[in-house]
């Protein structure tokens, strides 16, 4: 199916600077340079942040900012996609198309179960997606209200989309950045609750029918500030381990991360419907260590979480756009423009600082192992893809353990711990194509906060991309890099540290 996908795209994008042949039958690694293997990408042009994720009747649908037109950004649509595995992807049309009140903007989607919102038929519940408008001739004219919030609602799976007549459901009372609503249903207080991102905070705001929205408070002063603020989530997590339960807000800034440029970071605390206050002990993190990141790297933006997922699976399902703002519209492809992170699933752990937020790659993945084998000092890779599972004594460490992607023409990332800074970090800056953006080359570093001697890494590797997971989770770091031809070789750094590894190859 990928395959035919590809070769389609070839003959419908002949005016590229590569000239196909329609009778040539060249492999996809070869058709599209940096084409991601098992990630999400949109079959073609303009995708960015991550919509509307829901799960409804076997089917895990990912809508996301798409612009069908160009691989630049431009009048924003939805694009859809749906999945039965969180693996495989089947892509279905447009949803979402831009009409009178403007583009449409980043938000969410839910399943109305009870119709409060009347729009359901014959017992069939409609899903509800919530989106921003975005009035682009507005916003040229110098306004202030260019940005509202609309609904639609679908019966069938998806896949037909009915604008609501009385859009837009909140108007702008006249504020830039009023944009990206999330909303749930909160059953203590039988309300759905939308938070969404206004300047520098998080509004928070109650509906009894998805229609209907009143303003109840507002969450602002903490964390990274960074403008702007984007793409918030709000959710409720149980402290593993415990009886307890904590609310997780998550908010993305397109400026000022960690690293540079756009990131996630998220707040820990309670919510009671209304108010989201931080809990005691994060407040003191915050305060300390001023902002915590859902991912270190440069390249994990605007994720947010799966709506409506059974109770009997019970875990928060999360996936981001793997990019940066500072150079997602010069990256170095051409008939498409980004992918999406693996999906992962987000925990609350207890520490002695606190509660954390923590990531793991979802167990789905596991069905692209094809075969396991112990990791060598060298292995061959195909396509540069790739998990690893690799413990590391650093009593007996040098100056770094992790690993080198390298190619025949001397381009290289290397990745792994550095325990004298006791910093994990990606060195992205010879991988190859680099130059497009100042900002793209470059060592990138996370913190880690465990003291243990074994640390333990979960590394999936695609043609251009490295997702390192640390310390069972504690640490994430997402980066993207463009060699010149694929890594074909990865080397053991510190092999004398390595107690114990796995090379799993994937399909």
């Amino acid at each position: 199916m990928r395959l035919f996908v590809f070769l389609a795209m070839a003959v419908a994008f002949a005016s590229c600077n590569e000239t196909i042949s329609e009778t040539s039958a060249v492999a996809p690694s070869e058709l599209e340079p940096h084409r991601p293997l098992y990630h999400f990408t949109p079959d073609s042009m303009w995708m960015n942040d991550p919509n509307g994720m829901v799960y409804y009747e076997g089917e895990y649908h990912l809508f996301y900012q798409h612009y069908p037109d160009s691989t630049v950004w431009g009048p924003m649509h939805w694009g859809h996609a749906v999945s039965e595995d969180l693996v495989n992807w089947a892509h279905l049309p447009i949803a979402l198309y831009p009409d009178e009140h403007g583009m449409i903007f980043s938000g969410s989607a839910v399943i109305d179960w009870d119709n409060t919102s009347g729009l359901g038929q014959n017992d069939t519940p409609p899903m509800v997606a919530i989106y921003t408008y975005h009035d682009m001739a507005g916003e040229k004219a110098g306004v202030d209200t260019f940005q509202t919030q609309g609904i639609a609602y679908s019966l069938d799976k998806g896949r037909n989309w009915t604008k609501y007549e009385g859009n837009p459901v909140i108007k702008n009372p006249g504020i830039r950045d009023f944009r990206d609503p999330k909303v749930f249903w909160h059953q203590p207080s039988e309300k759905w609750v939308m938070v969404f991102a206004v300047g520098d905070r998080i509004k928070v705001y109650n509906s009894p029918d998805l229609k209907d929205w009143t303003f109840t408070s507002d969450f602002l002063g903490w964390g990274n500030q960074g403008r702007p603020w984007e793409c918030p989530d709000l959710f409720e997590l149980s402290v593993e381990g415990t009886d307890e339960t904590k609310w997780c807000m998550i908010v993305s800034i397109g400026r000022g991360a960690t690293n540079g440029g756009s990131g996630t970071q998220y707040f820990l605390g309670d919510f009671d419907g209304e108010t989201f206050t931080l809990d005691a002990q994060f407040q003191q993190g915050l305060e300390q260590d001023s902002a915590y990141w859902v991912d270190w790297g440069k390249d994990n933006y605007a994720g947010v979480t799966w709506s409506d997922v059974p109770e009997e699976d019970g875990r928060r399902l999360f996936i981001g756009w793997m990019s940066n703002w500072q150079y997602a519209t010069i990256v170095p492809t051409e008939r498409w423009r980004s992918a999406m992170t693996i999906p992962r699933t987000l925990e609350i752990i207890s520490t002695e600082n606190g509660p954390r937020l923590i990531s793991r790659p979802v167990q789905e993945l596991e069905q692209l192992r094809a075969a396991s084998n112990e990791l060598q000092s060298t292995t061959e890779l195909n396509n540069a893809i790739g998990e690893l599972e690799a413990t590391f004594d650093l009593s007996k460490a040098g100056e770094k353990v992790g690993f080198e992607l390298a190619n025949s023409l001397g381009e290289k990332v290397v990745f792994g711990y550095n325990p004298q800074n006791k910093v994990f970090f990606v060195d992205r800056s010879k991988a190859g194509k680099v130059d497009f953006s100042a900002d793209f080359p470059g060592i990138h570093t996370a913190p880690r906060t465990s003291e243990d001697q074994m640390l333990t890494m979960q590394i999936f590797l695609d043609r251009a991309s490295v997702e390192l997971f640390a310390d069972d989770g504690k640490v994430a770091l997402t980066e993207i890099f463009f060699p010149q031809e694929d890594f074909t070789s990865l080397q053991v750094v510190g092999e004398e540290a390595l107690i114990e590894g796995q090379f799993h190859a994937l399909k």
